[in-house]
């Protein structure tokens, strides 16, 4: 009796062994199973990576659309029948060198091209989809707008001072364009300083694309707060104009300078050391220098009256204004205007060079007024004609809340 519980027990305890080891194998299994189930599958352009083989290139020196369909292993009448079919949806000819592109091919051999996808900038993409019938599409990465305020005294250049703030110094061409009629920026002082509430773009929340806008600002520009609020007379589509907060415009006639950014070398001087031809003489310009090759603007609108070369201009554009003004541009590397073209104010006309009575790359800017030459510097021009009666309600309503917000970070953060 005791030798059959023995043998029972013995038996019992196998069972349960037993019963432990296979629940254990189904629980490592389930485990298993439910790993394989929870892998991510990436998302890139809106198909599944882990559907293709995935091959990430760059359009490399002289590639065409063409070119890169046939390294591919296309043929001259496939490549042909798709041109044809995608044509009207994608420009062909956009392709540029540098810029990234994804092929996605079959998992199966031969491993044939299913779809192409070319990035023409940060943001936008084209789709070329190889299956069943040739399609194509453009379309664009998400993006996300992030509002950053930024308030900060001058040190250095503007351009210095964003990037030690943490912010990009792109910014710094959105301030020179709106304030390029009211603030000098090639004689920014270290006590200036600047406030701004604007937008940036960011693709997948951390990929910073660009500025997005700029919903107020202001400059204090020689003990002078100049504000700048953007505004659309029309609502749906119109263009963006700048006004101050008595809505008064800040364009006016001529531009502060016909460079976006550089130094001013040289004033306007009735006595100058000539620095080529070392004599003493009147300098009848404002020399600004800058990298060969820096686009030169019109400062105003107007009709080019000259262009051509002389031993001391160098190459040289000059502009007629009106009856009362004009301005000339010397020293240039190359000519990008007509004698009798007509010019709007900032376009570009020309590019810096050191043609002519030049020590190195620079613009010299020259300045009539009543068919005597003066200095730009000192100049006082008029205003843009303020924002008309009719659309004052709307703007004050729209900049109030904006300029409140402006005033209350310089009152906190600006240096007294």
């Amino acid at each position: 009796m005791a030798k059959t519980e023995l043998v029972l027990k013995y038996i019992s305890s196998l069972v349960l062994t037993l019963l432990l080891l296979v629940s254990c194998n189904k629980s490592d299994k389930k485990d298993q199973e439910e790993k394989i189930v929870e892998k991510p599958k990436t998302e890139r352009f809106g198909f599944i990576m882990e559907d293709f083989v995935v091959v990430n290139d760059t359009v490399q020196q002289g590639d065409t659309f063409g070119k890169m369909l046939a390294k591919q292993g296309f043929s001259a009448t496939e490549i042909h029948n798709v041109v044809e079919k995608i044509k009207d949806s994608l420009n062909l000819k956009n392709i540029r060198t540098g810029r990234p592109y994804t092929l996605l091919k079959s998992l199966k051999a031969p491993h044939k091209v299913e779809v192409i996808i070319y990035q023409s900038d940060l943001i936008n993409y084209s789709v070329i989809d190889l299956r069943n019938d040739i399609v194509a599409y453009n379309k664009q990465k998400p993006v996300t707008i992030k509002r950053k305020i930024i308030t900060a005294n001058i040190e250095g250049s503007l351009s210095a001072t964003l990037d030690a703030n943490g912010v990009s110094p792109t910014l710094s061409h959105n301030l020179s364009q709106i304030y390029a009629w009211s603030v000098d920026f090639f004689k920014i002082q270290k006590d200036d300083a600047f406030g701004v509430i604007f937008n940036e773009r960011y693709v997948n929340d951390t990929l910073y694309v660009g500025i997005e806008s700029v919903e107020g600002t202001f400059f204090v520009h020689k003990g002078k707060m100049i504000y700048a609020f953007p505004f659309k007379k029309d609502s749906i589509g119109g263009s963006e104009e700048y006004f101050d907060e008595e809505a008064k415009a800040l364009k006016s006639m001529f531009l502060k300078a016909p460079l976006k950014f550089s130094r001013i070398t040289s004033k306007f001087n009735p006595r100058r050391f000539h620095p080529v031809q070392k004599t003493w003489k009147a300098h009848n310009g404002t020399d600004y220098a800058a990298p060969h090759g820096t686009p030169i603007m019109t400062t105003a609108h107007g009709v080019v009256e000259t262009t051509g070369y002389t031993s001391g201009n160098g190459n040289f554009v000059k502009v007629k204004h009106n009856g009362t003004y004009s301005t000339q541009y010397l020293h240039m590397s190359r000519i990008a205007v007509k004698k009798g073209q007509r010019v709007s104010q900032g376009d570009v006309i020309g590019y810096v060079g050191s043609t002519g009575l030049a020590t190195g790359p620079h613009v010299c800017y020259r300045f009539w007024k009543n068919g005597v030459q003066v200095d730009p510097l000192v100049q006082n021009f008029q205003s843009s004609e303020p924002l008309e009666q009719k659309y004052k309600e709307r703007y004050f309503k729209q900049i109030n809340p904006v300029k409140k917000e402006l005033d209350s970070i310089a009152n906190i953060k600006l240096k007294k």
